[in-house]
């Protein structure tokens, strides 16, 4: 009876151990998590804020005959690049043609009219001071003259305006710019500010044209007197970028009150005609917290409740840092605030990474 009460607390005193060596075991710290570290450093940064754009011409004309008739004429050929002054379509002159020889004849009767009726008025003035007329018929050939003068003088506006119309039959290129394809044809009937003939645009140089939050107004107007050879760059459709840089050529002149925005024009140069009226492409405006910034990859970000956090590795101990992001660049991002150049920011191994948490650099 004895020996089993001794092996029945021997057999306690062993259990009794086992459980607390458990416990300590159990209550012994958490290992060091191995981690990657990096150095933060100043490098650097140019980044854009996007904008969707249009590309627009600069000066585009729509054509329109000033006279009515029939299209008698085309000289060029639909899509090229026509100069100043270029003809570009007929209108039938011969209506026009016949108006101003008559109005010419008209000035040339008006002209005989007044000759001779400043030869009567001057020979009643002579006869009057030698009263060898009455004043009353000196006074009607002097109306006359007046009334002649008056004439000459319709008659020369009357010349005036059949020349112009006469003009108007020959359409002439405004400005150099490229012409586009013919909306009428020869033998088609034209009205006056009513057909469309066709449209003309210059192209070199070009606009982008963007809409703006009124929130940014300030920025552009400031880009205006401040802006560099890199502020402005225009990405194509295709998401190649435009070779050539761009500035401001205008901001509108108010503000849309139902949605905030405003439009502004950024001019670039086209000497290769590369760019065409009514592209679509994605305008690049230099952000303002451009310059030396620090960067890390993006993937020792932690995001956490639409917050961003950052480790950073202080002698064996994972400090969290809330950190204010800039844009993507590549596989890095900017850092605004919440680390300092020099921090060792834990790059690798922060999923199982708390606040104060115990870390050792890998290869170590």
């Amino acid at each position: 009876m004895k020996q089993n009460y001794l092996c029945m607390l021997a057999v306690t005193a062993t259990l009794i151990w086992s459980a607390c060596g458990s416990k300590q075991q159990k209550a012994a710290p958490p290992s060091a998590t191995q981690v990657s570290i990096i150095e933060a450093r100043k490098t650097p940064a140019f980044y854009y804020d996007n904008f969707q754009g249009i590309v627009i011409s600069l000066n585009t004309v729509e054509l329109f005959s000033q006279v009515s008739g029939t299209v008698t004429g085309k000289f060029f050929l639909q899509g090229e690049i026509v100069k100043k002054g270029k003809p570009l379509y007929e209108i039938d002159p011969r209506k026009h043609l016949a108006a101003y020889q008559q109005a010419q004849a008209n000035v040339v009767n008006a002209k005989a009219s007044l000759v001779l009726a400043k030869k009567d008025m001057d020979r009643y003035s002579m006869l009057l001071k030698n009263d060898a007329i009455a004043r009353q018929t000196f006074d009607q050939a002097s109306a006359t003259y007046e009334t002649a003068k008056s004439q000459l003088a319709v008659a020369n506006a009357g010349l005036e305006m059949a020349r112009a119309d006469l003009s108007y039959t020959i359409i002439v290129a405004p400005f150099t710019g490229r012409i586009g394809i013919s909306q009428v044809s020869v033998g088609d009937l034209v009205t006056p500010g009513t057909t469309l003939l066709n449209t003309i645009s210059d192209e070199d140089p070009i606009g982008v044209q963007v809409v703006i939050n009124e929130q940014q107004l300030d920025r552009f107007y400031k880009l205006m007197n401040s802006s560099t050879g890199s502020t402005f760059k225009l990405q194509l459709s295709n998401s190649r970028m435009y070779g050539s840089k761009g500035k401001i050529l205008a901001v509108d002149r108010g503000v849309n009150n139902q949605t905030g925005s405003i439009i502004v024009r950024v001019q670039f140069p086209n000497p290769n005609k590369e760019l065409k009226d009514g592209m679509s492409g994605v305008l690049q405006v230099l952000n303002n917290d451009s310059g030396d910034r620090i960067q890390i990859p993006y993937k020792a970000v932690v995001e956490q409740m639409g917050e961003f956090f950052v480790f950073t590795a202080q002698d064996s101990i994972a400090l969290q840092h809330k950190v204010t992001l800039g844009p993507r660049v590549n596989a890095n991002v900017i850092v605004l605030n919440g680390i300092n150049e020099g921090d060792k920011v834990i790059t690798e191994g922060i999923q199982r990474l708390r606040d104060s948490s115990k870390v050792t650099a890998a290869g170590k």
